[in-house]
């Protein structure tokens, strides 16, 4: 039996189990969650909350490499994240503030994790660089207090829907839309890839992932099981 879909509280924000992102008809589940901070004169500063959703069929579509590793192997995979990160189906992620943010101090720092990514796999062109220039521009005026959120819809066809959020709530519709795939894959490496800024959201994916991964035959099979229990979850939400 596929284990249920639960949602995951971090401090004070609650990731539900299911989410419908902006710009999106899809519903997706919870992959993981965790905290981005640092580490400032030997205290562990929090700064946001992150959840990551996916699409149902993102477990068949892993599961034919990846099924039966444990939580740890996944973590530690290079391949497994590129494969969520660049795999053929949606992606959402919410990431809301523990500490005020302004929009110009939260885009330029994960515009400069984005550039560094591309430049290591050796693929920082014009297009990206204007993608970036976009992206800053969207945040420009935007502040955050703690418990806003800034929200991604990654589509599988290259385009990156952003939207704001001051109150919790999920928006319909999106802010912006930057047509960039690599751009709408990186924000998403920046977290939860090998040098993402949040190792918790990354270890988190992981361990519900094997889990999921586990029981992912009836998935693969058309059965529906992790459809079965996202909408259950949608349900009890």
């Amino acid at each position: 039996m596929a284990p249920p879909i639960t949602g995951i509280q971090i401090e004070a924000t609650s990731f539900p189990p299911t989410v419908k992102p902006p710009g999106s008809d899809n519903t997706l589940f919870l992959g993981g969650a965790g905290v981005r901070g640092l580490e400032i004169q030997g205290n562990f500063v929090k700064f946001t909350a992150i959840g990551v959703y996916l699409e149902d069929k993102a477990v068949p579509e892993l599961a034919v490499k990846w099924k039966g590793k444990t939580a740890e192997e996944l973590s530690e995979s290079v391949q497994f994240f590129r494969e969520i990160v660049t795999g053929p189906f949606e992606k959402f992620t919410q990431v809301t503030t523990i500490l005020p943010l302004t929009g110009q101090q939260y885009s330029e720092k994960v515009s400069e994790n984005c550039v560094a990514i591309w430049k290591k796999l050796g693929i920082y062109s014009d297009a990206e660089a204007k993608a970036i220039e976009k992206f800053i521009e969207v945040f420009k005026d935007q502040t955050f207090p703690p418990g806003a959120s800034i929200l991604f819809t990654q589509s599988p066809n290259g385009s990156l829907t952003i939207a704001f959020s001051k109150d919790g709530s999920i928006p319909e519709v999106g802010d912006a839309v930057i047509e960039n795939k690599l751009l709408s894959e990186a924000v998403l490496e920046s977290i939860i890839g090998k040098q993402g800024v949040s190792p918790g959201a990354r270890q988190s994916v992981a361990a519900r992932l094997s889990e999921l991964l586990k029981v992912s035959d009836d998935s693969v099979a058309g059965n529906g099981k992790v459809e079965k229990y996202t909408k259950e979850a949608e349900v009890e939400a």
